[in-house]
């Protein structure tokens, strides 16, 4: 047995979701553009776990499920007032979450309507869990979910107690369409090993953020966030990214294992940047950006990834930089439940094995000798 370092280029199972085929991504074989320019986050988490587009009796069935679904039990409310206040925002997450589990009487039903139910109810509720984290750290009561209204625009709803703008609902509900799911990643397989074990979807979920709350994964658009920060402005970008690269340091938000010809979702992400830019008067945040992949792809040929303009569409939605990463979870939960799901309908326990390169040939040595 030979190993492949972090299991590149290895193919651990078979799936119908999601592809990344010749650098295309789509889901249920749909291009990832047509989604992006057209569909709702909603119609894209129908399409997820049920393999097409709904209807429209479909479509306003999850609406309604969803909207249901989405208050969190007090007692889990309680346990956030008791983080504490400099609290990790994916910690607080994957507790809560983890904490789900112990309100949900269907918490160990295996059956696949159970799980579908639990499903909408995960996907309905981390937008509540996450936006009252966030107030309640900030010495702020939690606002309840408004009915009847889309996911994107109740988490700003949420968030900041405001009815938020059409252009904001657009681009944070184009920001979910674009994260929904993306093959075989890191939380994805993680979410997949442990319900392999025939464990239950809220462990799954659970070990997918996890996975997510890593700066390799998730964590990259914080950081990308962090940097541009850092730079201030734009006539500071030359310097600092030509110090970079001469120090042959990483940029964040540059690069894709999968993508050898540019991540096709940046794009849509640059566009309503530059838009959310114009809107907001500043432009800032969008021609750092342009100024740094310029020079990144003209220097070291390397294109941004979908992190690095979602960073600054959350900054000119005026999002917490530490809160990214988890709206990168409420899109995701849609395609690791998805995933979940499949796991169970055909499921083997998955147990690689690993390649052997310690000592061999060894004798135990009673402790007197030693």
């Amino acid at each position: 047995m030979t190993a492949t370092k972090g299991l590149e280029g290895i193919v651990a199972t078979t799936s119908s979701i999601s592809s990344i085929i010749d650098g295309v991504l789509t889901y249920r074989g749909i291009d990832i553009d047509d989604l992006a320019e057209h569909a709702s986050f909603e119609e894209v988490v129908y399409l997820l776990w049920y393999g097409k587009l709904p209807n429209k009796s479909e479509l306003e069935q999850l609406h309604r499920d969803l909207s249901d679904s989405a208050a969190v039990a007090d007692s889990v409310i309680q346990q956030i007032k008791l983080y504490p206040k400099n609290t990790n925002s994916m910690a607080a997450l994957r507790s809560a979450v983890s904490a789900l589990a112990l309100y949900d009487n269907e918490a160990n039903d295996m059956s696949r309507e159970a799980n579908l139910r639990k499903a909408i109810r995960l996907q309905a509720q981390l937008p509540t869990i996450i936006a009252a984290f966030a107030r309640i750290r900030a010495g702020q009561e939690p606002i309840a979910p408004k009915a009847n209204v889309s996911i994107a625009y109740n988490f700003l709803y949420m968030l900041t107690g405001k009815e938020p703008e059409s252009i904001a609902v657009e681009a944070l509900d184009k920001a979910l369409v674009l994260h929904a799911d993306h093959e075989l990643n890191a939380s994805t397989f993680a979410a997949r090993v442990t319900v392999a074990t025939l464990s239950d979807i809220y462990s799954g979920v659970t070990s997918a953020i996890g996975a997510l709350k890593g700066p390799l994964h998730g964590g990259a658009n914080e950081a990308v966030m962090a940097m541009l920060e850092e730079i201030g402005t734009a006539s500071n970008v030359e310097a600092y990214i030509s110090e970079k690269l001469a120090n042959k340091e990483k940029i964040m938000g540059f690069g894709h294992r999968v993508y050898k010809n540019g991540d096709p979702r940046a794009k849509h992400l640059q566009k309503m940047s530059a838009e959310l830019g114009k809107i907001t008067d500043n432009m800032n945040w969008y021609n750092m950006s342009i100024k740094i992949e310029e020079m990144v792809t003209g220097q070291k040929g390397l294109k941004p990834n979908v992190d690095f303009y979602s960073a600054s569409v959350y900054t000119s939605l005026e999002i917490p930089r530490d809160l990214f990463t988890p709206i990168f979870a409420i899109s995701r939960v849609s395609g690791w439940t998805a995933h979940i799901l499949e796991q169970y309908e055909n499921n083997r326990l998955i147990r690689p094995r690993a390649e052997y390169t310690g000592p061999v040939n060894q004798k135990y040595v009673p402790i007197e000798s030693r």
